[in-house]
């Protein structure tokens, strides 16, 4: 029987510092793996980052820096995120890395010599956001992100996705849990059978990425380069291919939806042309959202794991994270939720119930796991509870192995309930103050049933919170819960007279401070100035210094970099804290961008609300009180006196370019 696991995270993209999104994903893995552990596998856990492309290149232009310096820095940040958090991943792999770049060519080599690439020319729109090929037209945005797209012509690589479809087809349909959950299979099988064309896999009018094999006038393309992580993290290409052996195909790949197509069609195809193995299954999750949108940094809607972190530490998000989101749906983040969802479950919950039994079996029983007398008859409510806790075994590990987080938290919560109502029932506490053998016994009883259940609850949670559970586990006297072989858990395995370690609390209750202080962490977080913003819109701001004549005047050159676009303001509100700021979310006619305007003071934001505006459309994004500003609003400011927003009528569309 194979006893390896191989699970993979999506290797994320470095045109960010990384936020709870990304966490969330990572943490699901990371999850799945300490089970797994648990249950005698030999498990391995991969993640990293992605950082060629056509974006990267140009946020490394745009920063002054050279895109490996680039890409060194914010692939740092995700590393040092996931240490701090404790997540056990076995390898991170760098797509910038040589046994990747190695891994990489090979694939091609081997897919061309299987008649499955040849040369051509691709003309038609690319989206850089996405690093994807689109059918639309001209100056039409991108049907995944409503970004501009660019038009491209240039010569190409061709991958043969043609001929994979029929192939497509018949993996979604006769292994129907290769994709979960269902809707994600549904939207890929609808795709596939409207029609496969074949994919440009190469490009040639940029130089960030790995070259062609043979062709150094080309690079990869950067998904072809991306997707090929799974396997060059193992060594395939490589002298040592030992793990690649050894591990593949994976078990499971977790994706978010929006990257299902490429993971879903791309990736399968390619392996097929190449002769390799499919893994097992891809598992795609929702989004995170923030105030209703999903968290991106163009929106200025991030929230930093740090922040939670330092404030309620790492296993309060994982657990927010699990039990909170249905896994596979788009799932809200507030801090009022977290907040309440700590409290509800690990404060007053397990944390609550662990403190209650460990301290009466100190304090009655000198920190021993009492012996039920045979003397005393059992109850039918503690067989109840031992029953009750033999159900949500089997119960949490059927929903778990379905990756159905949150109903088997659920699951395992309804015994701490329990138990908690079974001891309220049973007054442990006066039964401790009785003398009689007959009170004694009942106590021990009692106090038993309650420390067994706490052990099962305790087990089943450690991959979701392991921090905690490990604490728990050591005041129970058990030792590293790492080792405890999760296959084998059973009702009554907790041995008589067990000593307790040291019991301490393990989650401490927050008060209404906690949200307070992860708000202004987090504002000052995302500052990075405050200084307050020029509402006129000067039109020097993204000319070079350089380019500044003398006299103040500047060139029809400089000029024409300056993009103006007329937009519409669907919502507009005060920025906390800032007497002159306003946030506006401006629609821009193939967009809803943030801007922040220090217009406060001449606009209520109610009436602004509709109203045509020009926007600055190519400015560089910056923090302003936290929030980040995509864009600035031209206004005449008069010498004393309160800016005046240009006028628009009404008859012209948003995201009309003003000439």
């Amino acid at each position: 029987m194979d006893n390896t696991f191989y699970i993979t995270t999506p290797i994320y993209y470095v045109n960010a510092r990384p936020h709870i999104g990304h966490a969330y994903t990572t943490i699901a893995c990371d999850t799945i793996a300490r089970r797994q552990r648990m249950m005698g596998m030999d498990t391995r856990f991969l993640t990293g980052t992605d950082e060629h492309g056509q974006k990267i290149e140009r946020a490394a232009q745009a920063a002054g820096i050279k895109p490996q310096q680039f890409v060194d820095q914010v692939s740092a940040e995700f590393r040092k995120l996931w240490d701090r958090m404790g997540l056990t991943y076995d390898d991170f792999i760098r797509t910038t890395s040589d046994r990747h770049k190695q891994g990489v060519q090979a694939l091609w080599r081997k897919i061309r010599d299987n008649g499955y690439i040849y040369k051509g020319q691709y003309v038609g729109q690319y989206c850089v956001f996405d690093e994807l090929y689109v059918e639309v037209g001209p100056g039409e945005p991108c049907p995944e992100c409503s970004r501009p797209t660019e038009t491209i012509k240039e010569e190409n690589y061709f991958f043969k996705l043609s001929a994979f479809q029929e192939k497509l087809i018949k993996l979604y349909t006769e292994q129907p849990d290769w994709i979960r959950p269902e809707t994600r299979k549904n939207e890929v099988l609808s795709f596939v059978r409207s029609g496969l064309r074949d994919l440009s896999v190469s490009r040639s009018t940029f130089a960030w990425g790995i070259p062609v094999p043979d062709d150094r006038g080309h690079v990869i393309y950067v998904w072809l380069d991306a997707l090929a992580n799974y396997i060059t993290a193992l060594g395939y290409g490589q002298a040592d291919a030992t793990l690649f052996e050894k591990y593949w195909p994976a078990d499971v790949q977790m994706i978010g939806k929006e990257i299902v197509r490429f993971h879903c069609v791309y990736w399968p195809a390619f392996l097929m042309a190449a002769g390799l193995p499919l893994p097992k299954g891809i598992v795609a999750h929702g989004w995170l959202l923030f105030e209703e949108n999903k968290m991106s940094k163009s929106r200025g809607n991030i929230v930093r794991a740090e922040t939670i972190i330092d404030v309620l530490g790492a296993d309060a998000l994982r657990y927010f994270l699990l039990r909170e989101v249905v896994f596979g749906q788009d799932g809200s983040f507030s801090f009022d939720a977290l907040v309440q969802r700590y409290n509800a479950d690990l404060a007053n919950g397990l944390g609550n119930l662990a403190s209650r039994v460990l301290t009466m079996i100190t304090r009655y029983f000198r920190g021993e796991v009492p012996y039920p007398s045979q003397k005393v008859a059992r109850k039918p409510i503690d067989d109840v509870i031992a029953e009750a806790a033999k159900k949500v075994i089997g119960e949490f590990n059927g929903l778990f192995e379905q990756y159905q987080f949150s109903r088997a938290l659920e699951t395992a919560w309804s015994l701490v309930a329990n138990v908690d109502k079974y001891i309220v029932e049973n007054e442990p506490w006066a039964l401790g103050e009785r003398e009689d053998e007959e009170s004694r016994a009942r106590l021990a009883t009692v106090l038993y049933t309650s420390a067994e259940a706490l052990r099962i609850v305790t087990a089943l949670a450690h991959p979701v919170i392991p921090e905690a559970t490990a604490r728990i586990w050591k005041q129970l006297g058990l030792g590293e819960i790492g080792k405890y072989p999760l296959q084998d858990l059973r009702w009554g395995q907790l041995q008589l007279g067990t000593r307790l370690g040291e019991v301490q609390p393990v989650f401490p209750r927050a008060d209404k401070s906690a949200i307070e202080r992860m708000q202004k962490m987090e504002d000052q977080g995302r500052v990075a100035t405050e200084a307050q913003p020029s509402v006129a819109a000067p039109i020097p701001v993204v000319a070079t210094q350089a380019a500044v004549a003398g006299d103040g005047k500047i060139g029809i050159d400089d000029f024409s970099k300056v993009e103006l676009r007329v937009g519409q303001v669907k919502a507009a509100e005060k920025v906390k804290g800032a007497d002159k700021l306003l946030r506006l979310e401006v629609d821009m006619g193939n967009e809803v961008r943030q801007v922040v305007a220090g217009i406060a003071e001449a606009y209520a934001p109610e009436t602004l609300v509709g109203r045509k505006v020009v926007i600055v459309a190519n400015l560089a994004p910056r923090k302003l009180r936290g929030l980040e500003s995509n864009g600035m609003i031209l206004a005449a400011s008069p010498e004393g006196g309160k800016p005046m927003l240009v006028s628009v009528p009404d008859d012209v569309p948003p995201g009309t370019k003003v000439r």
